[in-house]
């Protein structure tokens, strides 16, 4: 199943980020830790140019804590800062800040000899949609500032926020790239619900799922369901028996494919199967 989706208003996105890059001091790239390779965007380095940016791989709550150490290496080893932190909880904020605080230390002070009124580090908050961008504002701001939402593309336009007299933070619309360089980038998006399920067939798109959890560890599967998968099970297999399993029926007894698939899905971004990550770094890249 190959999942493209590039709406226009995602165009306009890219220029606005592009156009408001002088603005900025640091750039935070907010992706999700469960597939950083998929959603970190390759295009953002051109949008961005010679600014500084750090990496946040958000959500780390939901993925294999041993491959965020993973993670975290690989990007150590390409020159790149990345952090892991959990909006919802507040982990990992206050490093990303002491950090973005230090990179602009030597600007700052430049400006306190000539004399220029102290303000604020301004940091634009980058990232595709449903990575979790407003929350972690949020989270700094301890209060709810930036618009959130499970759904995405919640944030349309660009948005100054003051949080304190040290930070001040550019909230910008999620965007994606025109094409993506394979179908298992498409895939680990619509896994993570950053592309609409209204334009997605679910159904395949819980199959394909289904395949990524067994491929990785079956018991993710038994474990939340209750059910036992064998080896020769097929993903429709496994799709049915959850669907017994959680009682999905229709009026005349058939399986409710659509409910399950809804089920299967909303449960795994929500980390109700697990701690697990989709990706491993790749590191010849």
């Amino acid at each position: 199943m190959d999942i493209q989706w590039f709406p226009g208003h995602m165009a306009k996105a890219g220029k606005l980020i592009k156009g408001s890059i002088k603005l900025a001091d640091v750039i935070v790239e907010v992706a999700d830790a469960r597939v950083p390779g998929s959603s970190l965007n390759p295009d953002m380095k051109k949008l961005i140019g010679e600014k500084k940016r750090l990496i946040v791989l958000n959500k780390c709550d939901l993925a294999d804590p041993s491959v965020n150490r993973l993670w975290i290496r690989h990007f150590d080893q390409k020159g790149e800062k990345a952090f892991l932190t959990d909006s919802v909880t507040g982990q990992g904020i206050e490093e990303v800040l002491r950090y973005a605080k230090e990179m602009t230390k030597i600007k700052e002070h430049a400006e306190k000899e000539k004399g220029r009124v102290h303000r604020p580090t301004r940091i634009m908050v980058v990232g595709i949609p449903n990575t979790g961008k407003s929350t972690f504002i949020n989270s700094i701001a301890k209060k709810r500032i930036a618009l959130t939402s499970d759904r995405p593309g919640v944030t349309k336009d660009r948005q100054w926020i003051r949080l304190n007299k040290d930070f001040a933070m550019l909230d910008m619309p999620g965007v994606l790239w025109p094409k993506f360089k394979n179908e298992t980038t498409g895939h680990n998006l619509a896994f993570i619900g950053t592309i609409r399920d209204e334009i997605i067939d679910i159904q395949q798109l819980a199959l394909e799922l289904i395949k990524k959890l067994k491929a990785l560890d079956k018991r993710f599967i038994e474990k939340r369901y209750d059910i036992k998968i064998h080896p020769e099970d097929t993903a429709l297999d496994i799709y049915e028996k959850i669907a017994s399993a959680r009682g999905f029926l229709l009026k005349g007894g058939n399986l409710d494919h659509e409910r399950t698939a809804k089920i299967l899905l909303d449960e795994f971004r929500a980390g109700m199967l697990g701690k697990i990550s989709l990706e491993v770094p790749d590191e010849r890249n």
